[in-house]
């Protein structure tokens, strides 16, 4: 590609930085502008990343901007990405991509209308280690898929996140904070859903937080943090989801899919390496064929651990979806999809009742070692 897209990005938070600082990686685009609610950490992120600090409104009405990067606080994401959209940009937004359908069919609406894009984190699925466990569904090694288990579960985040209050109000809890990791990639590997069975409490109505700086502050709880579901996918196979911030510890794996033919063990979703292993029966089959995806190599080394992160992943395949007209993996209609599967958990808790979904998708094609290459700046 020759002509690079310009990208502004509106929300200076801790995600901004995964953003910018993975975005050399990728071609297509460069980061050229930032905002942010609170002008000090504009100004900074802007000296720290060679950007121009602006207000929203001016990001939203600057010529050269073509595309939106939403890292806003989840309640801001659809009113931000309808702005951007009314200003005539391309979208892509972190997740969840909205907290409710209506805000989402608006930005289906209006992308539509005026041949924008629309995209949404999470890019994980596309990491080294889940396009693996596509590959070996694609190629029938486990057989059908027709059931499964996911667990996401830990204490919570009033522990290490310096601004924990957001997570635990009406838009955060585990499901809407993690869930859409786990959404997104059964997607990509299974298929849209067709309803989804939920239970939910709130064993700890308070929170402390432990965390600086707001060390001691007490925390009202306004959303479920533990939730059991059962996701009932179109192609008929039964997942069971389970999300809570109310665990100490546990031994579950993150995600095993059951075949007609095999199992797959499959990584934490919020990552894009890690191992993958399938068995037929009790036996670990041996791959054939080694899988060198880039998106599987660790770049990273956070603690004592080296991980893969090609975050900002999508946003990249988007844009060369964008030069080649085609469709694009993080799209509007998966994360749609996704969003409603994720507040139809939440639904079905509250009210004890089945919800049908609504909407659905196609699943992404895959990104295949080659495919991802193409995506990289060499």
């Amino acid at each position: 590609m020759n002509s690079l897209l310009n990208v502004g990005v509106i929300g200076c938070g801790n995600i901004s930085n995964s953003y910018l600082q993975l975005a050399p990686l990728f071609k297509g685009f460069r980061f050229t502008a930032c905002a942010d609610l609170n002008t000090d950490l504009a100004l900074q992120t802007a000296n720290q990343y060679g950007l121009q600090a602006m207000s929203t409104d001016a990001l939203l009405a600057d010529d050269d901007i073509d595309i939106v990067v939403n890292l806003t606080i989840p309640s801001a994401h659809a009113d931000i990405s309808l702005q951007a959209l009314l200003a005539g940009k391309h979208v892509y937004t972190e997740k969840p991509l909205c907290l409710n359908l209506a805000d989402g069919l608006k930005m289906q609406a209006l992308a539509q209308t005026n041949g924008l894009r629309v995209g949404s984190a999470p890019d994980t699925f596309l990491g080294g280690a889940h396009q693996l466990a596509r590959k070996l569904i694609d190629d029938g090694t486990v057989g059908t898929i027709v059931s499964g288990s996911c667990h996401v579960m830990g204490r919570g985040v009033e522990m290490w996140h310096p601004n924990p209050e957001f997570f635990f109000k009406t838009g955060g809890g585990p499901v809407l904070d993690m869930g859409p990791y786990y959404i997104a990639n059964l997607i990509q590997l299974l298929g849209p859903v067709k309803s989804v069975t939920a239970r939910s409490s709130t064993p700890f109505p308070q929170r402390t937080i432990t965390s600086q700086p707001h060390f001691g502050e007490v925390i009202q709880v306004e959303t479920p943090t533990t939730l059991h579901a059962i996701l009932e996918f179109e192609q008929g196979a039964l997942i069971t989801l389970s999300a809570s911030w109310d665990v100490q510890a546990h031994s579950h794996t993150p995600m095993e899919l059951y075949g007609s033919k095999g199992s797959l063990y499959l990584p934490d979703p919020n990552f894009f390496g890690g191992k993958i292993t399938a068995t037929e029966g009790k036996r670990e089959l041996h791959l054939t064929t080694p899988w060198e995806h880039p998106f599987g190599v660790a770049n990273q080394i956070i603690g004592d651990q080296a991980l893969a992160n090609y975050r900002t992943a999508g946003l990249a395949e988007m844009v060369m979806s964008i030069h080649h007209e085609r469709d694009h993996m993080c799209s509007l209609d998966r994360a749609l999809h996704g969003v409603e599967v994720l507040l139809g958990i939440i639904q079905s808790g509250e009210n004890d009742t089945t919800v049908r979904m609504t909407t659905t998708c196609e699943r992404p094609r895959a990104l295949d070692p080659e495919s991802a290459e193409l995506l990289l700046n060499h």
